[in-house]
């Protein structure tokens, strides 16, 4: 290879022409306007003319003056010709002949465009990417590739390949020895000694000190609740995290963390003495909060399913086992009762209308009649047993649960002395006496007297009131301290769900609001993030601005509604649609169809990766977290058979060969230290810009619709990070693969979150991370995924939020003026939108969007900040009602325009598509989830989401092709029958069993396509 960072290809595509140009890049780069035209007319002849002409175009596409001006694509050479009104192209080759001509004319353009020569700023490009490399961290090959941005922003003619690349990887090479030298330079002797300490294997120890800390917990229980306290504590005595690192970039911090939480503890003590600790530093500083992180993770799930959840399951077991007694002896008093009832009221002939007195005029003659019935002894027994079996009358539907729950003491009590020791929890003021409570808990811990004046009753809602004050075997005097501790945890556990109890050392249970922009912070980006969200400092005129929309959209919809035969209202007026009818597929379409996929060439799945690969250079995105340049000489093979091991759940054994790329060794080595979330989304966001230039995913759309889904996996294994759900997961744990999809069927990001939450809570961390592409403007979730808050942010974040409504009929509509008169939508139209709620929150709502907007803070946690309890707080209200401006929106659309609807729908069944083929490749161990830790899901996964962009593509291409070849032969191919093409087809494609890693000579870029009608056999 001519640079090491570069495959031959792409050295050779480097300042060059590479294939066909599009019509729009001929348009953009090769037009002639009147200046050019004045400068080329000054040439005599034509074919100086036109050689002029490919020299002036040809550096302002490439950068370069092309040393044979003559080596220009066909369609470059036509359209300059066109727009010169030559009409023979091939004069052309006359221009080369005199050599001098050329030189006058490089000479003469590089003054008059102003190009400057790359030794003139050689210096400035050199300082630039050092400060790149030292925030980003960036691979060798992006960092060439953001050079030659650079060059070519400022017209600085390119230098040849090696000398850029070889700038770039010095550069990067010295931020990085920078980096640990700085990180290094941070630690005294003693906290030297202690990280070095942590690559030691004490006495009778399988693995150092390392490799024990950054194991967090995996079952849920007491004892490892405890023992993951026990561990954050440890870190934190480390003493690491009170080294000032913030002076380090987060993103290289980041990255040398997970280079010493993923690699082996041997492999870091042959590093030289600076990278080594700061490797050890970076990875002590992130773990001491990750612990605490890990801590608090169990201690919500342990809390949430196996204290309360358990508890309510079997209390309902015993309400079951207790109903049969419960049915007898309410028989019994309900036939007791009756007697009386009709013995003891007035008798009523209903034909004459007499009234008689009672049957019994006594108590005795009543009770004779009872029991002729019911024994008395049996009706005692039922009564004693009702008592036994129900609760009291001024109980609450939550006391049984509650009541079983204190006998649960035992699994909360290794841990709750240790649990405020080391979080230092915080609160916010509706917080306060919830954090308060909860610090006092080990002051009542073993005590036999605990008296009211010693908690906080106010904490005692509903049924926690009776039995903490009054459960039985109480002393005079005194409370239930068990009962008072599960009062406590049950509120802190919610409290620390919706952040208004958080803790101060942890990052993914800390406080958003003071991650929120604010004071000096928040104006000096306001501007910036009011401009790219089109949002105005003052609401006034915005918010008119919306209502006029709103009542101008629901006049015009009543207007067209006696036309469309899609929408009815009930006799309450609430809404209804007519079912969409499947649209049909013509015979042209199952042509088409069927000869396209019976021309994809057949291949073994890791040959469709490698030939991927060979297009778009998305293998060069797998750098080493080490920071080293790669010395493998086929890498590339390497990370494939890595990708499939992991993308189709299959392991190792499968993929391993005799070849060096392919040995365990090389498989481990490679894993660990090229493969993480980061070098997917690097390689991912590659194969999503190739896939947006191929003109048959530019006919199924324009990367501006996407939808966001779940995808579930049931997690067989221990894990903190899996949660039940009976019906994904049957009686194990789980986790929902988050995943956005775009309508040119390319993966853009995505989120393993636990167990299956609602969709909303994510959709703009998912939206605002995406692994690159277009940013959509039109956003698809299911019938579950939505909020009037999630409605609201994401409106205010540029999006327009389509979800489908199932539950339409029971949706609110609304609207601002409360005596407009909207026709068909008069009773639907109910709710009122409060603008002024909305004008007095606005700069706080602002400021929200705007920390969103700028990565300040997670979505998620905005989300859960503004709702407490399941009702809004007085600004998630405020969001909630500029919200609803957006769903009356939505709904009314959804009611005028079929075409809408349908398009919401196969944006849907695009993304299930999407996970069909992704079952199909993530088919090993039954397609469950083995990984114990969120990192190694996310890792997983990632690989899982590569691949199916990486398939996808191959498809794309490939039927892009055949469609091609097909209209060229005579084939009857319709527009409107290549846009309902599928990429997701993998009949041939194979994921089973041993791979082929041998890719074919391809001459021309390309396998050959199958012929039309081709049996299995070829």
């Amino acid at each position: 290879m001519p640079v090491e960072i570069l495959t031959d290809e792409q050295a050779a595509r480097y300042a060059a022409y590479d294939g066909a140009l599009a019509r729009a890049e001929l348009e953009r780069f090769f037009f002639l306007d009147d200046a050019d035209r004045a400068l080329i007319e000054s040439k005599r002849r034509s074919h100086n003319r036109l050689g002029f002409a490919a020299q002036l175009t040809t550096v302002r596409y490439l950068g370069v003056f092309l040393d044979d001006p003559t080596d220009i694509p066909a369609e470059v050479a036509d359209c300059l010709a066109e727009q010169l009104g030559i009409a023979d192209v091939s004069v052309l080759k006359a221009y080369g002949e005199r050599e001098k001509t050329r030189f006058e004319h490089v000479w003469e353009l590089g003054k008059l465009l102003e190009y400057t020569e790359f030794a003139e700023v050689e210096a400035e490009l050199r300082a630039w990417v050092d400060a790149r490399a030292w925030v980003t961290g960036e691979g060798p090959k992006a960092l060439f590739d953001a050079a030659v941005g650079w060059l070519r922003e400022r017209r600085v003619l390119l230098p040849g390949v090696t000398t850029l690349a070889r700038l770039g990887a010095a550069v990067r090479e010295a931020a990085n020895q920078r980096l640990w030298d700085t990180l290094y330079g941070l630690l005294s002797t003693g906290q030297r000694a202690v990280l070095d300490s942590l690559l030691a294997v004490p006495p009778g120890a399988r693995v150092s000190e390392l490799d024990r800390l950054r194991r967090g917990p995996v079952r849920i229980s007491g004892p490892q609740m405890r023992w993951a306290l026990e561990r954050a504590k440890e870190i934190t005595d480390l003493g690491m995290g009170e080294v000032d690192v913030t002076g380090i970039p987060p993103r290289r911090l980041a990255e040398l963390s997970r280079y010493g939480v993923d690699g082996k503890a041997s492999l870091l003590k042959r590093h030289g003495d600076s990278r080594r600790l700061a490797t050890l530093l970076a990875t002590a500083v992130y773990l001491t909060t990750r612990a605490v992180d890990d801590a608090l993770d169990l201690l919500e799930v342990l809390i949430a399913t196996k204290l309360l959840a358990r508890a309510e399951r079997e209390t309902a077991k015993e309400k079951l086992k207790t109903l049969p007694r419960v049915e007898r002896a309410s028989a019994k008093l309900a036939a007791a009762f009756q007697i009386v009832f009709d013995t003891t009221s007035e008798q009523v002939d209903t034909d004459t209308g007499e009234i008689a007195p009672p049957k019994v005029e006594t108590l005795e003659a009543m009770w004779t009649e009872i029991e002729a019935v019911v024994p008395r002894e049996e009706l005692a027994a039922a009564i004693a047993a009702l008592f036994e079996l129900t609760p009291p009358l001024d109980s609450d539907a939550d006391e049984a649960w509650r009541a079983m729950l204190v006998n649960r003491f035992g699994a909360v009590r290794p841990f709750l002395k240790l649990l405020v020791q080391v979080v230092d929890f915080d609160a916010s003021p509706e917080g306060l006496p919830v954090l308060k409570a909860l610090r006092s808990l080990p002051d009542l811990m073993g005590r036999k007297k605990v008296g009211p004046d010693e908690i906080d009753t106010s904490l005692l809602i509903g049924s926690w009131r009776r039995l903490v004050l009054s459960a039985p075997r109480l002393e005079p005097g005194t409370v239930d301290w068990k009962a008072y501790t599960f009062c406590v945890l049950e509120q802190a556990h919610r409290m620390l769900r919706s952040k208004q109890v958080f803790a101060k050392n942890s990052s993914k249970w800390g406080d958003p609001r003071a991650k929120l922009l604010d004071g000096q912070e928040w104006e000096q980006v306001k501007p910036a993030v009011l401009a790219s969200l089109n949002l105005p400092a003052e609401a006034g005129e915005h918010l008119a601005a919306r209502a006029a929309l709103l009542d101008g959209t629901y006049r015009e919809v009543a207007g067209r509604v006696p036309a469309n035969s899609q929408i009815l209202f009930d006799e309450d007026g609430r809404l209804h649609f007519a079912a969409l009818r499947p649209e049909p597929e013509p015979a042209s379409l199952r042509d088409l169809r069927e000869a396209v996929e019976a021309m994809l060439p057949r291949v073994d799945l890791p040959e469709a990766l490698l030939e991927v690969f060979s297009w778009t250079g998305a293998d060069q995105a797998f750098t080493s977290v080490t920071g080293g340049e790669a010395r493998l000489k086929d890498l590339h093979v390497t990370v494939a058979a890595l990708l499939v091991a992991h993308g189709c759940n299959v392991g190792y054994t499968p993929v391993i060969g005799t070849a060096d790329p392919l040995k365990y060794g090389t498989l481990s080595h490679v894993g660990q230290t090229y493969l993480r979330l980061a070098t997917y989304r690097a390689a991912n966001a590659t194969l999503i810009d190739y896939q947006a230039s191929i003109p048959l995913a530019q006919a199924w759309g324009g990367g501006l619709v996407a939808s966001v889904d779940g995808m579930r996996f049931v997690v067989p294994v221990p894990s903190v990070y899996a949660r039940p759900n009976l019906k994904y997961f049957g009686r194990r744990g789980g986790a929902t693969w988050l995943n956005m999809i775009n309508d040119q069927a390319a993966g853009l990001g995505g989120k393993v979150v636990a167990g299956t939450p609602r969709d909303s809570l994510y959709v703009l961390d998912v939206l605002y991370d995406r692994d690159g592409g277009t940013r959509p403007k039109m956003i698809v979730t299911d019938t579950a995924s939505y909020s009037d808050i999630v409605f609201g942010l994401l409106t205010l974040a540029g999006f327009a939020y389509a979800p489908q409504l199932a539950d339409l009929p029971d949706q609110k509509m609304w609207r601002i003026d409360r005596t407009a008169d909207y026709g068909a939508f008069q009773d639907a139209a109910r709710g009122r939108v409060d603008l002024a709620r909305i004008e007095r929150h606005w700069e706080d709502i602002l400021r929200i969007i705007g920390s969103i907007h700028t990565g300040a803070v997670r979505a998620y946690d905005v989300i859960r900040m503004l709702s407490r309890d399941g009702r809004p707080t007085p600004l998630g209200d405020a969001i909630a009602h500029y919200g609803r401006i957006s769903k009356t929106l939505h709904i009314l659309r959804l009611a005028d325009e079929p075409g809408y609807r349908r398009q919401i729908k196969s944006q849907a069944n695009l993304q299930e598509g999407r996970h069909a083929l992704a079952r199909k490749i993530f088919h090993g161990k039954h397609g469950q989830l083995y990984r114990r830790y969120q990192d190694g899901m996310e890792d997983q996964i990632g690989a899982l989401g590569l691949v199916l962009n990486a398939l996808v593509l191959f498809n794309t291409r490939f039927m892009d092709a055949a469609v091609n070849q097909l209209r060229a032969e005579g084939f009857d191919v319709r527009d409107e029958d290549v846009a309902r093409l599928s990429p997701f087809v993998r009949h041939h494609i194979n994921m089973l069993g041993r791979y082929s890693f041998q890719l074919p000579e391809l001459p021309g870029g390309l396998r050959p396509l199958r012929a039309p009608g081709a049996g299995d056999e070829e």
